[in-house]
């Protein structure tokens, strides 16, 4: 049985072998969808794919599978590896897995097949599952059964998928605190190019997506194939060329020795794999994902603009002054008003409390219903931080409970904090139920849950899956209440907790130029409307570097927009600004969170062009950016990719006027507008403006009716401006 999987551009052809015969499926093909194959053509293929047998290797041909082992003769990274412990009456001690054989496999809908393997001696049971979903995304997932009476100690189970020879070129992404999701790329040569995260979370230099391409693949050109690993424990990727000309993509859950051990019954299931291939470079991966990750988003509302409390006030909850910022934020725009770290009994710094999640009697001897009452009586609603996975050891909590502290008082603090074992039923209830005192009491729409340090003892698997099981049911208790995942910034954000959050808090940087490229690269695989990204003080925290409002304003416009400024300390100038820019993104953000996001390539890399352009063509919003001050005295054009090259656009500036470095502007910008067609603005751009460096400019395109007699250096008429739902 020949199973071929076809969408939305792509392919997947699997060769089943007849049940019984000894072979086991091979994956024959991923990438560029090969039409309508009838079987015959099905059958020519897998012939017309079976390699030759070359000298010093098995005396049968070597075909590639989804878990490749070492017993079918692939010396590769294993996908499949594990132990007995020989407590049972059937195993010795130590004794490896015998070899996996076909046992059936079956159609799963359209476009899924579902693979049942075994060993011989049917003690273990794997059902493979790889479905390739509307939008070309590809998921691939294992779960193992214990059917013996021995215990069975998981080395790994981890799903492969192999890549054409041409894509020679690998892409993935390290990073450190305030400074995540930092591309690096280079040739794939012989051997496995392996990222492995073991921080019980995937870490500020999570390796995220890796991607393999052809040599020189950009945003907008270049075949690539990637994948990515949906879990949010530690975690493994890599990119392999074998000397057996063979290259492959294969990742999922990094295990500690012994940390899964699976008595007779038990099952364990792998994270999915997810994967997507492109012929259009990088955007093409993003056109891909993000309309599968909207399939399944628990987004149901317009993402509000917040405006978080932590470098407004940091622990200081005084109550005037967050009167007056509560004033503040509803007086430019603020739709949810989050309360950050400090708010509980006896947080007064970094260094106590965590974990004793009551209201602080002292510093609000009401609770927090005053709060609540001027949240809502300026039209806004309220959020809250927490931090339920970590306990201070200066805790009543830590005190009390000492056996709930993962690895005990013997390692070193992070944060002044340690890691509370939510595996542990006492402190999993302790939790559970004080986040839902708080929700029962108070009306709070929103936590932003935060997670600030590594795990450096315990098990990784059962905190993460115990950190899914209490985010599912406070969701299924508080179905009203969204999620933020937080991880000292971006360090926890995959397809794992994306399913149970309705944001992320890309970093703890609200440094502009930081932010470029943190959303940049982060925006590849997650949706815009996930990423939160705030309008920070002229002087960012992190980096002590002082920005213009316009270029902060420019870089919080794209995605899921916030402040995190004490605004009471503003100029009424900035104040005119920010009012205006929360206006401009309230009335652009259902272009914003639904439209196709597009990225130009560039050979400065100090100069960016990146926007979001509506699924139907129809509007687009374009940021312009210097990072750095232009390599040449005049820039090259600027393209405006994405946009329907049948079409006719009007494009002009809005927001902040940037600063600019030049004598005289373009003749388009002196006039306020240009209209052109789609094609030109794709295939020759406009005159670039002299940007300063650390400047953005934001255009608005919007697609005119009729072509006409274009004067494309004067007013146009146009439509009506279209206006997408809050």
């Amino acid at each position: 049985m020949i199973q071929h999987l076809r969408a939305a551009g792509s392919s997947l052809v699997l060769d089943v072998p007849v049940q019984g015969g000894g072979g086991l499926p091979a994956v024959l093909h991923w990438g560029r969808d090969l039409g309508p194959l009838d079987d015959d053509a099905l059958a020519g293929l897998a012939a017309a794919l079976v390699p030759a047998v070359p000298p010093s290797a098995i005396d049968t041909p070597l075909r590639l599978t989804i878990l490749p082992t070492r017993e079918q003769g692939w010396t590769g990274r294993p996908g499949f590896e594990g132990f007995w412990s020989g407590s049972g009456s059937g195993s010795g001690s130590g004794e490896p897995a015998a070899a996996l054989v076909l046992v059936g496999a079956e159609p799963v809908g359209d476009r899924g097949v579902r693979l049942r393997l075994g060993d011989a001696a049917g003690g273990l049971a794997v059902t493979t599952d790889a479905e390739l979903t509307e939008h070309g995304v590809l998921r691939v997932r294992s779960t193992l059964e214990n059917r013996s009476d021995d215990t069975f100690v998981l080395g790994s189970l981890d799903a492969t998928l192999p890549v054409p020879d041409r894509a020679r070129e690998v892409l993935d992404f390290t990073g450190l605190w305030a400074h995540e999701r930092r591309p690096q790329r280079m040739p794939l040569g012989h051997g496995a190019w392996t990222r492995e995260t073991r921080h019980g979370r995937p870490g500020h230099d999570d390796p995220f997506l890796v991607v393999a391409g052809t040599p020189g693949f950009g945003f907008r050109t270049g075949e690539v194939w990637a994948t990515h690993v949906a879990w949010s424990g530690d975690r493994r990727q890599w990119a392999e060329r074998h000397a057996l000309g063979r290259t492959l993509l294969g990742g999922g859950e990094l295990l500690a020795p012994g940390e899964v051990r699976l008595a007779p019954g038990e099952r364990y299931s792998a994270p999915w794999l997810v994967a997507a291939w492109s012929d259009s470079g990088l955007d093409g991966l993003s056109d891909r994902f993000h309309p599968w990750i909207r399939s399944w988003s628990t987004i149901r509302r317009a993402r509000p603009v917040v405006l978080n409390t932590w470098e407004a006030v940091y622990f200081d909850h005084d109550h005037a002054t967050l009167d007056r910022l509560v004033d503040a934020a509803a007086d430019v725009g603020v739709e949810r008003f989050v309360l950050d770290d400090g708010w509980f009994t006896g947080r007064t710094d970094a260094t106590r409390a965590l974990g004793d999640w009551a209201v602080d009697p002292v510093a609000w001897p009401d609770g927090l219903h005053p709060l609540v009452e001027r949240v809502h009586a300026r039209g806004m609603e309220l959020g809250l931080w927490v931090e339920p996975e970590m306990v201070s050891p200066d805790s009543d909590l830590a005190r009390a409970h000492p056996d709930w502290i993962v690895g005990g008082e013997n390692l070193p603090t992070w944060r002044d904090q340690r890691t509370l074992d939510l595996g542990h039923p006492g402190a999993y209830a302790h939790v559970r139920e004080a986040l839902a005192a708080l929700l029962d009491e108070y009306p709070i729409t929103s936590l932003k849950w935060d997670h600030n340090r590594d795990l450096l003892h315990g098990s990784a698997h059962r905190q993460t899956t115990a950190l899914y099981r209490l985010i599912d049911e406070l969701r299924a208790r508080f179905p009203a209440v969204e999620i933020e995942s937080c991880a000292s910034g971006g360090a926890r954000i995959d397809l794992g907790i994306l399913e149970r959050v309705d944001r992320v808090w890309t970093s703890d940087t609200n440094d502009p130029l930081e932010r470029q490229s943190i959303q940049r690269w982060t925006g590849v695989l997650v949706p815009p409307e996930y990423l939160g990204g705030h309008l920070g003080a002229p002087r960012a925290h992190t980096t002590g570097r002082v920005s213009t409002t316009g270029f902060r304003c420019a870089t919080a416009m794209f995605g899921s927009a916030g402040i995190e400024w004490d605004l009471t300390r503003a100029s009424a100038d900035e104040l005119d600004e920010v009012r205006s820019w929360v206006a401009e993104h309230v009335a652009r953000r259902g272009l914003l969170h639904s439209g196709r996001v597009v990225r130009a390539d560039s050979a400065d890399p100090g100069a960016l062009v990146h926007g979001v352009v509506a699924p139907d063509g129809g509007k687009a919003l374009f940021a312009v950016v210097a990072l750095t001050a232009a390599e040449a005295a005049l820039p090259a054009p600027v393209r405006l990719v994405g946009l329907d090259p049948e079409r006719v656009y009007r494009v002009r500036t809005v927001g902040a006027a940037p600063l600019l470095v030049q004598a005289a502007p373009p003749p388009w910008l002196a006039c306020g507008e240009v209209t052109l067609p789609g094609r030109v603005l794709v295939e020759t751009g406009l005159a670039a403006l002299l940007l300063a460096p650390e400047n953005a400019v934001l255009l608005a395109v919007d697609a005119v009716d009729a072509v006409g007699a274009l004067d494309p250096l004067g007013p146009v008429a146009a439509p009506d401006d279209v206006t997408f739902s809050a």
